[in-house]
């Protein structure tokens, strides 16, 4: 599963540096690993996307879910690349997502991420939605292996 979600960071901040936000999104591997990816809004690095990822995410209330963390996914131009994209570096930390909405209703409000990696980097993310509704959509695999995006309802 895909989501896509249009809104603002007042806070987003990776190892001591502030920045803003271009895009952010929800990913959930079919394996159940769920992702909650950042493009960061910097000027020096189009490719620059961090993820907070982990497993065993789970619905507090109806309109509250929690991610632990277990590891943070880090791209930049400096990564080397596959088929012309980054391969993130893996830093395995210990944190918490807290996302306000649900995907069912197409409505999230916010999103709130904090993370600590091994060599005690701090990751600290703010999301407020900009009261649009999210795009979800269903991703799978196809025969070929290459994935396949269709509407999700």
């Amino acid at each position: 599963m895909l989501a896509l979600m249009s809104g603002s960071c007042p806070t987003l901040k990776i190892a001591g540096r502030d920045f803003g936000c271009r895009a952010m999104a929800f990913f959930q591997t079919e394996e159940g690993r769920a992702n909650f990816v950042v493009a960061l809004d910097d000027p020096t690095d189009d490719s620059h996307v961090i993820t907070f990822s982990g497993d065993n995410g789970r619905r507090i209330e109806d309109n509250l879910y929690e991610l632990p963390i277990d590891r943070m996914l880090l791209k930049s131009k400096d990564r080397p690349k596959v088929d012309g994209l980054p391969v993130p570096s893996v830093e395995l930390s210990t944190g918490i997502c807290k996302q306000v909405g649900s995907f069912a209703t197409g409505k999230v409000s916010s999103i709130a991420c904090n993370a600590t990696d091994k060599d005690g980097n701090k990751y600290d993310l703010r999301y407020e939605s900009d009261g649009s509704p999210i795009t979800v959509r269903r991703v799978s695999q196809t025969r070929a292996g290459r994935p396949a995006i269709s509407p999700f309802d």
